[in-house]
């Protein structure tokens, strides 16, 4: 089942540009990490309960990179937790969420993660987020 809201997704064309601007909004970066897999460096800015996560692309044709020429900066996706992440993408898929990814892949923060289009929902891109089964997601790597 769908648990809480983790984090809001939100693209960037220079990460240090954005985290400038966010430090001003008194949110600073509690994890920089680059995830070479997915041609991402991000960082999370915890806001209560929440995240923000800002991405910035490193490679050229990566997704998040499409999206940045396409829409420009902004609201890239929503993540949700979730305690069984194969089981829930089997659901959302039985109910007519277009699964991107058929299997879970690893994710910022030593966690699982998977989407699903954003025709699903709306034109919103969902992500579901599942930590390590041991409980304590391993620490990040911060980079500078």
């Amino acid at each position: 089942m769908i648990g809480v809201l983790d984090h809001v997704g939100i693209a960037v064309r220079r990460l240090d540009e954005a985290l400038a601007r966010y430090r001003i909004l008194g949110l600073a970066p509690e994890v920089i990490e680059d995830l070479s897999s997915e041609g991402v460096r991000l960082a999370f800015l915890p806001a209560g309960s929440v995240s923000l996560e800002l991405l910035e692309s490193t490679r050229e044709g990566g997704p998040v990179a499409r999206f940045l020429e396409g829409r420009g900066e902004g609201l890239h996706h929503v993540a949700f937790r979730t305690p069984d992440i194969r089981a829930e993408l089997r659901r959302l898929e039985a109910e007519g969420f277009e699964p991107l990814d058929r299997e879970p892949r690893p994710g910022a923060r030593g966690r699982s993660v998977a989407f699903f289009h954003p025709k699903s929902a709306h034109g919103v891109l969902i992500e579901l987020v599942h930590e390590p089964s041991s409980g304590a997601a391993p620490e990040p790597r911060t980079l500078k």
